[in-house]
């Protein structure tokens, strides 16, 4: 059973409770549980007061869909009153709160997702989600056709947990409900789609659920230039799982596609130069100098450089990764303070002088010290050459 710090002061308030969701699914399945969400019979107002009267923090977080968040001194839990939709448009639910467990699972995305595991350690299980967790099957609560109507997110979802739990052949209702209704993700936010293609992206192996994607024709509508044989062999190679370098690998159109994509989805702008980084050229070759090799790493992160590698063609990349993992990334150690310790005054005279060292010393291979830096700065004074 599950024990994570703070679920027993939780349960303490709360004995109805129950957890739900992928808690209980990876639990079942053998994987490390980092986060449990829990349900209850309960009104929200009623969880709070039960929870306040425990000595309990609680923050309203979405009580207009049952969701409070339970603070406990070691940590805090999301606890979602028992409830069914009252009204869906594919993208919000209004709700009404009942005391019916299995009503509340039906109306869950997936059988594996709609388990729930009381404080006893006994699991209630109304659509065979644990026989179907055994099996590698992601198969949809009642008819997919509903399910996905009420939150088209939930066809990118399914991609995602086929990609971490299935096995084999993927089951034909959903798959046929997902071809059917693929056009309703374009009512979808950039935000919640880009959430959700991350992690198909970050499974170990996402090569069947992209294919999957594409012989349903979602892939068209997200992603509509793709070069799936690049991404294939990207993993081939064992590249590491990440979801930027496998999008790099995945676009095509050349110059400014990591631009587009990322306007598209509304990357962060760390993801934005992230991509836009490891879809550069690749200068270094494999067996690059010493001096180059450096140089590149005086310019961009070794995780960058060896990003790169993954995406180039050829062989022998690995030699190059080893070396960027090896060597110490250099550092410019000629600061302004050096150049007023030899009578210099702050300014564009300074700046100018600091420039034209630096490139003296990458030109060298980035390898000069502080030291040698100095001299060379003072030489540059006394010929008047700045």
């Amino acid at each position: 059973m599950i024990a994570l710090p703070g679920m027993a002061a939780l349960w303490a308030a709360l004995p109805e409770a129950r957890m739900v969701g992928g808690a209980v699914r990876d639990w079942l399945a053998g994987v490390a549980v980092a986060d449990v969400d829990f349900a209850v019979p309960l009104a929200p107002e009623t969880v709070m007061a039960r929870a306040r009267a425990a000595g309990l923090n609680v923050i309203p977080t979405g009580i207009a869909h049952g969701t409070v968040t339970v603070v406990t001194p070691e940590r805090s839990f999301e606890v979602t009153s028992l409830r069914r939709d009252v009204e869906t448009d594919g993208r919000h639910a209004v709700v009404a709160f009942v005391d019916d467990w299995q009503l509340d699972a039906s109306r869950r995305d997936f059988t594996i997702n709609a388990m729930s595991a009381a404080q006893d350690g006994t699991v209630y299980d109304y659509f065979e989600g644990r026989e179907d967790l055994a099996a590698g099957r992601v198969r949809f609560v009642g008819a997919a056709t509903a399910r996905i109507a009420e939150d088209y997110l939930r066809i990118f979802r399914f991609f995602r947990f086929f990609a971490r739990y299935g096995r084999g052949e993927p089951d034909a209702a959903a798959v046929a409900a997902i071809a059917a209704l693929r056009e309703g993700v374009k009512t979808l936010s950039a935000e919640r789609v880009w959430s959700e293609l991350k992690r198909i992206l970050a499974a170990p192996d996402p090569r069947e659920v992209m294919r999957l994607m594409q012989r349903t024709q979602v892939l068209d509508l997200v992603l509509p230039e793709v070069d799936l044989a690049r991404f294939e062999q990207l993993l081939r190679r064992g590249a590491p799982e990440a979801p930027l370098l496998r999008v790099a690998a995945l676009l095509t159109g050349g110059e400014g596609a990591a631009e587009t994509f990322a306007a598209r989805w509304r990357l962060s702008k760390a993801e934005e130069a992230e991509l836009a980084a490891l879809s550069a050229p690749n200068e270094l070759g494999p067996d690059a100098a010493d001096d180059d090799v450096r140089r590149a790493l005086e310019a961009e992160p070794a995780e960058t450089l060896a990003g790169r590698t993954w995406l180039a063609p050829g062989e022998g990349w690995e030699r190059l990764r080893a070396r960027l993992a090896a060597m110490k990334r250099p550092v410019f150690a000629l600061q302004g303070r050096d150049l007023q310790a030899l009578g210099m005054m702050p300014g564009p005279a300074m700046g100018a002088l600091l420039q034209r060292v630096h490139e003296w010393w990458r030109q060298g291979g980035c390898v000069a010290d502080a030291a040698t830096c100095r001299a060379y700065a003072q030489a540059l004074l006394e010929a008047k050459k700045v």
